[in-house]
């Protein structure tokens, strides 16, 4: 639309006009047949997404909410490990101080996880593991598989943080021996942000505990989505769930092999344009760990101002994200998620390429050019 800047974070993305005009309805009755049958289609079509046969339920609550309902439900007094290479591993470990008896595995944000000190950690008798999939604050993919087959090798409960690969890259929850899995709204489904869905294994249900939240409580979850028709225990943000309904629709619709390659491709143009820039990526990948497929981290160059550089691109109508925390100023980051595509991302780019130039840096190739080499 016209006036609209295009947002490309790392969430919230672009939203369909499909999805956007899901909202716009008159309000329905949630304990009714029609949004029983919504809520239905929505796991459905988002069991394929986790890659799993498991349970799905839908939170009216963002990312974080899912964070906590998947600890505070499976973690409360037990013994965890939190794997840390970013914000968002760190956040989970805060949340499982919260609860359980939490212990953080950390490496610098953006480098490899340790593994080996997981594998230490298990061996002392950890009991649940947490890992986030797609560290979108480094641009980092963390090997989610080789998690899975050591908390399986060691019967520990593995709950996986897939809000910013599920919908837009290969997750496969259950090959993976992962028990809880959890997505947020607004990233790669691309609908509007405020839900998360979340996924729970038949081992996870044997080790749910005594004393969990109430308005978070997995099993309440677990009960409403039982009845016909189906349903949330407490009142849901309907007009989301018509968006998310939405949302899912367009990606069965697209295919969700087309979708992964879409991202992926979308990946391989801002790490080329990256290159002929002459600039370099922030996160340290090795055989296990691969720069991630929804959002691209690319340092600072020397003299070049953050706010000199996204102050430019925001003037063109675009927005792209900083770096947060302790990264603040060191990185800008490229997402690259949802329903977007070439146009976006050249678009992208070309402004990037510009800010670069007006900021003083004296970039080295045609980046625009390198990209459309991989979209072709």
């Amino acid at each position: 639309m016209e006036n609209e800047p295009l947002l490309m974070l790392p969430g919230p993305v672009p939203i369909p006009m499909t999805v956007r005009a899901a909202m716009t309805r008159q309000a329905i009755n949630h304990r009714g047949n029609e949004f029983g049958r919504i809520y239905a289609e929505c796991t459905r079509m988002l069991r394929p997404l986790f890659g799993t046969k498991n349970e799905i339920f839908v939170l009216s609550g963002s990312g974080t909410a899912a964070m906590e309902a998947a600890v505070a439900n499976f973690g409360e007094g037990r013994a965890i490990a939190s794997l840390v290479n970013g914000k968002f591993g760190e956040r989970l470990y805060r949340i499982a101080k919260r609860y359980g008896n939490a212990r953080e595995i950390g490496s610098e944000w953006g480098e490899p996880l340790d593994i080996a000190g997981l594998e230490r950690s298990l061996e002392e008798g950890t009991e649940v593991v947490t890992l986030v999939h797609n560290e979108t604050s480094a641009g980092i993919r963390n090997p989610a598989e080789e998690v899975g087959r050591l908390t399986s090798k060691y019967g520990a409960l593995l709950i996986m943080d897939g809000i910013t690969s599920i919908g837009g890259d290969l997750v496969e929850a259950d090959r993976w021996h992962v028990d809880v899995a959890f997505v947020g709204s607004q990233k790669c489904l691309a609908a509007p942000a405020g839900l998360s869905a979340i996924s729970v294994s038949p081992r996870a249900w044997k080790m749910l505990c005594e004393d969990r939240p109430y308005y978070l409580d997995l099993d309440a979850y677990r009960k409403s989505a039982s009845k016909n028709p189906m349903e949330t225990p407490y009142t849901p943000a309907v007009p989301l769930f018509l968006a998310l309904h939405e949302a899912l629709i367009v990606i069965e619709k697209e295919g969700l092999t087309q979708r992964i390659e879409r991202h992926r491709r979308l990946a391989r143009a801002v790490r080329a344009a990256t290159e002929a820039w002459g600039l370099a990526l922030y996160p340290k990948i090795d055989g296990l760990h691969e720069y991630s497929n929804t959002v691209t981290a690319i340092e600072i160059p020397e003299r070049v101002k953050d706010k000199d550089l996204r102050g430019m691109v925001k003037k063109l109508g675009i927005e792209i994200a900083g770096g947060q925390d302790r990264l603040k100023e060191r990185i800008f980051r490229i997402g690259h998620m949802g329903a977007v595509g070439a146009p976006e991302m050249l678009s992208t780019l070309s402004a990037v390429e510009f800010s670069l130039r007006r900021a003083g840096f004296g970039v080295k190739g045609n980046g625009v050019q390198a990209a459309c080499e991989m979209l072709v």
